[in-house]
């Protein structure tokens, strides 16, 4: 005779939020920060090619930590969306907000439904014309989302990367002052005042992409050596 356990629904949520939680755990952390010149997205990420962060649409980035697969597949969809949805009605009506609500369901989807939930954390930003219009969603494993000000950090060390962002932040802050804030923030845990330019993946959503470049499209990678350069202080 085969003995049937059981387990509380409660358990089952508390063992599948603590598997996810340890997944993240052990990925690198992201930081996104508004800024005077734009939304700067940083990650530590040695690998030139398996991106944490990415283009979305016209003034809306995305950012991950956690499993490259799983991350990397939920990016995809939201570029889908967000094509299909500019396409059937109008390119204004792809928000990040709408975004980031279509995030929350199929993480929370997944959370609720399946075997294993995704162990990843995402941030979409989305940049306005000014500061005060700069829209930044955080959303977690289980499908939880939050609006938040200023600065977004994400990952295993994400309280302690937050705090140093808390110290240094300020709105007033430039995209190679940004970038400094970040990259020392994201190595709070080590021993050294910062990460190598080397080890650093970054981008911004420039705030002026419009009105200096004609383009609607306001993402810009940043290549290695305009990293090293802010971070040594060049213009």
């Amino acid at each position: 005779m085969t003995q049937q356990f059981y387990v509380s629904p409660e358990q089952l949520m508390k063992d599948r939020a603590d598997f996810a939680r340890k997944g993240i755990a052990r990925g690198r952390s992201v930081v996104v920060i508004s800024c005077a010149d734009g939304i700067a997205l940083v990650a530590e990420n040695p690998s030139p090619s398996l991106h944490k962060l990415g283009e979305i649409y016209d003034k809306i980035a995305f950012a991950a930590v956690g499993k490259y697969n799983e991350f990397e597949s939920l990016r995809q969809a939201g570029v889908r969306y967000a094509d299909v949805r500019g396409y059937s009605y109008d390119r204004e009506d792809v928000t990040a907000r709408g975004l980031a609500s279509v995030y929350a369901q199929s993480l929370g989807a997944v959370f609720t439904a399946e075997q294993k939930p995704f162990e990843v954390e995402l941030a979409v930003a989305e940049v306005g014309r000014d500061q005060a219009s700069d829209h930044l969603y955080r959303l977690t494993f289980d499908g939880s989302i939050a609006d938040v000000n200023g600065f977004v950090a994400m990952g295993g060390l994400a309280e302690q990367v937050s705090e140093a962002l808390e110290a240094g932040w300020s709105p007033e802050l430039s995209l190679a002052g940004a970038l400094r804030l970040a990259v020392r923030a994201l190595a709070a845990d080590k021993d050294a005042d910062a990460l190598p330019g080397t080890a650093v993946e970054a981008a911004v959503l420039d705030r002026g992409s419009e009105s200096s470049r004609g383009s609607r499209r306001a993402f810009r990678r940043l290549s290695a050596e305009e990293i090293v350069r802010s971070l040594e202080g060049e213009a």
